[in-house]
């Protein structure tokens, strides 16, 4: 399942992320989205994990919780829009 976690503190990076939802079950990878010209995050990234109610439960658990003064938004991703013409 790929999860959505947005509201990421800025300092957050992919191996904290991963940190962060491993207390739920194995994570598959995890992805803080960084600007590609400034190289800074943009406070939003994706986990994936095989297990899908280990998933829901960090989805349960983590959506609403406050990282580093901020509160998490965590849902299921949606597919990504077709964008080919």
């Amino acid at each position: 399942m790929n999860i959505y976690v947005g509201n990421l503190p800025f300092s957050v990076r992919d191996n904290e992320l991963s940190e962060l939802f491993s207390e739920y079950g194995e994570v598959k990878s995890s992805n803080v989205i960084m600007d590609r010209s400034s190289g800074l995050s943009k406070g939003y990234g994706f986990v994936e994990m095989d297990d899908k109610n280990a998933a829901e439960e960090a989805i349960q658990y983590l959506n609403g919780k406050e990282v580093k003064g901020r509160e998490l938004r965590v849902n299921e991703a949606r597919p990504r829009p077709d964008k080919r013409r």
